[in-house]
């Protein structure tokens, strides 16, 4: 199958086809804004690493770290070190792993559960890397006559070793054993927990940069640069995306637009659509319709 050099490419193609695309790529890849789309998304560094920013958290990653992140939760590569960083990224259609689960194995596990701890992340030892990309480059090849056969063959052996990984990692109470242990959150400013809980807490209320500043007793220059450094994002940045991962949330369980803008904590109806529009590619209600059908 292709192997795509963008996301963008990638996320057109799993769209399209309803299934799953890999796309490989470079330090040389501008790194999208924080978003959020309809697949789940799985994301392995090759080598290299720095910041990432899922939700409300913020990991520390490096070569052999790997995030499982679903179709509801924002995210954003925050910060990357100079040095060469490859990595694979992996969409897939939620509907497609539904066909393929049981009773016995829940293939999408890995994107529905979170570890208090671990959160998204797991780390993959030597073995475990080596077979990893060992799946890639199996699905890089082109084998003509029975190719999307072989491909779906591949994908499921890959999916189903990943899922064994993350329940492993959940049962040992660890993330993996490492030469050097290292935490999995990086260290922050006391207050960014709090702030980011206020956020999330309060997402239909007037949260503006000034409000959060007097709410917290600091300055808003110092409030943006403290949070900015903690999440490699902007405040309002954070606040657009956090609603509109609740707003598609509200529109698969089937409210209105309209009460959907409400419900999320967006003031204005017209700011709604073009914010949404924007980070999702398509209006809010044909989401809806999408997400319904």
């Amino acid at each position: 199958m292709l192997i795509y050099d963008s996301c963008q490419s990638a996320i057109e193609s799993c769209a399209a086809a309803r299934t799953f695309a890999v796309a490989r790529l470079y330090s040389n890849e501008k790194t999208m804004e924080i978003h959020m789309h309809d697949y789940y998304e799985i994301y392995f560094s090759v080598s290299g690493g720095k910041q990432f920013l899922i939700d409300n958290r913020v990991y520390e990653f490096g070569p052999g770290d790997i995030f499982f992140i679903n179709q509801f939760e924002s995210h954003y590569l925050s910060k990357v070190d100079q040095t060469t960083h490859m990595r694979v990224v992996i969409f897939i259609h939620p509907e497609y792993l539904k066909q393929f689960s049981t009773r016995q194995t829940d293939l999408n596990y890995c994107f529905t559960y979170r570890d208090p701890v671990w959160g998204h992340k797991r780390s993959l030892r030597e073995e475990e890397r080596k077979r990893f990309l060992y799946y890639i480059h199996k699905l890089s090849e082109e084998r003509g006559f029975g190719q999307d056969v072989l491909d779906q063959s591949v994908f499921l052996e890959l999916i189903t070793f990943l899922n064994s990984i993350f329940v492993s990692r959940c049962h040992e109470g660890q993330p993996c054993v490492r030469d050097e242990p290292r935490a999995v959150l990086k260290p922050r400013h006391c207050q960014i927990d709090q702030i980011l809980d206020y956020i999330n807490q309060n997402l239909t209320e007037n949260l503006s940069i000034p409000g959060l500043a007097a709410h917290f007793y600091l300055s808003s220059s110092y409030l943006s640069k403290i949070f900015k450094d903690a999440t490699g994002t902007t405040i309002n940045q954070y606040i657009t995306a956090k609603r509109i991962s609740r707003a598609k949330i509200l529109l698969a369980e089937g409210h209105p637009v309209a009460e959907a803008c409400s419900l999320c904590g967006f003031g204005d109806y017209s700011n709604f659509l073009k914010s949404f529009t924007r980070a999702v590619g398509i209006s809010p209600k044909k989401y809806a319709s999408f997400i319904q059908s």
